[in-house]
């Protein structure tokens, strides 16, 4: 009877076909938004990721978010060090600042100070220079992504790019480039250049406050989340692990942008048309095939060994368009990892996308189930 259920299903290859790509597409919209949605996400934290070395990251009590830049004193970072469990503590500064290029062109960026002595904070990977360079005098490393957008010369006739060597004005402060770095996408605004604390203390406009963090890691045999409550305690800062200050920026980021209502509303769209599309066909394909579930209940099938027969049509269906979907969905994010849009598919969004097309499949087929149900198998003797 499987077999029956399976020619039955492949025979009308136009319903076929229509039943399968409507859950594709559903599966697709699903997948990929949500992929989308969480490469975004992803990137809020992913400057935070990048610093190696620090467990815990020490702030004012109000940041929210990793460039919620609030600044605090430097008396802060003494205090960081004196509490128990803390191996090292350094100060790290993050602001705002003008930079002119050397075409005229002002741009806004976020110059990062890392410690004069360690320079622990700086870029994972490097195309041209290393971290050391920034020991040179006036030096600065610039984001190799950049060189072609926000740091571009869009006034140069040449067309030529930013190089090691090419000198900048930092707020009215000669910097010279010694090195370019890689690193992934940020989902926050701005070309980011590095330089030493000391330096972008001076080249940053004058506050009383301008220490941005402390970056501090915990002694060996130490728990980091113990140590970072113990910080909080002791100093009346906010001190938070690696994972808890990623945390707090995606969230941040979801609670006061757009995005999730943006997003959630396509993957909603996506759900409602691949459960309408398969809906309708499906169940025209079960109106077209009703005489013959009628011939096989005549023939004394009982209603369980028809339901099974449309639960596999329905199994089949779902299976083949959501491979083809997710597929599709893996493809179009493959080709998009160079660029702006963010995609990133971890193992949830498979199984999140495989419950709703599951969904959409069930949908489609309750009406069409019901409907065999019903038929008599008396109806094939009338005309």
């Amino acid at each position: 009877m499987l077999m029956i259920a399976l020619k039955m299903l492949i025979g009308d290859r136009a319903k076929y076909i229509a039943l399968v790509a409507g859950i594709a597409f559903a599966a697709l919209l699903i997948t990929q938004q949500a992929s989308i949605f969480a490469g975004f996400t992803r990137r809020a934290g992913s400057w935070i990721r990048g610093v190696n070395y620090p467990d815990i990251w020490v702030t004012d009590q109000t940041m929210e978010f990793s460039d919620d830049l609030k600044h605090m004193s430097d008396m802060k970072l003494h205090r960081v060090r004196g509490v128990q469990g803390v191996a090292w503590a350094v100060p790290m500064f993050k602001g705002i600042i003008q930079v002119r290029l050397p075409d005229g062109t002002q741009k806004t960026v976020r110059l990062l100070g890392l410690d004069d002595a360690t320079l622990i904070g700086g870029p994972p990977e490097y195309v041209a220079g290393e971290l050391k360079d920034l020991r040179q005098d006036a030096a600065v490393l610039v984001n190799q992504a950049d060189l072609v957008k926000d740091l571009s010369l869009p006034r140069d006739p040449s067309g030529r790019k930013l190089g090691v060597g090419d000198r900048i004005v930092i707020n009215d402060n000669q910097a010279r480039i010694v090195g370019i770095y890689r690193s992934p996408k940020e989902f926050f605004w701005g070309s980011l250049i590095y330089t030493t604390y000391s330096r972008a203390l001076a080249w940053a406009p004058k506050e009383r406050n301008r220490l941005t963090y402390v970056l501090a890691k915990a002694a060996p045999g130490e728990d980091p989340t113990t140590v970072a409550r113990r910080i909080e305690a002791q100093t009346g800062l906010l001190a938070r692990t690696n994972a808890e200050f990623d945390r707090a920026t995606i969230m941040w980021m979801i609670n006061n942008t757009g995005i999730l209502p943006n997003f959630g509303i396509t993957i909603a769209l996506g759900f409602v048309i691949g459960a309408l599309v398969a809906g309708q066909t499906f169940y025209s394909f079960v109106l077209d095939n009703l005489r013959s579930f009628a011939v096989l209940k005549a023939m004394g099938l009982s209603n369980k060994r028809v339901l099974m027969m449309l639960v596999l049509q329905v199994v089949i269906v779902g299976s083949v368009g959501y491979g083809l979907g997710l597929g599709l969905a893996s493809v179009v994010g493959y080709t998009m990892r160079d660029t702006e849009i963010a995609f990133f598919m971890p193992w949830v969004i498979p199984v999140f996308g495989a419950v709703g097309v599951l969904v959409c499949c069930m949908l489609a087929g309750v009406l069409g189930m019901i409907r065999v149900l019903r038929v008599e198998p008396a109806v094939v003797f009338k005309n």
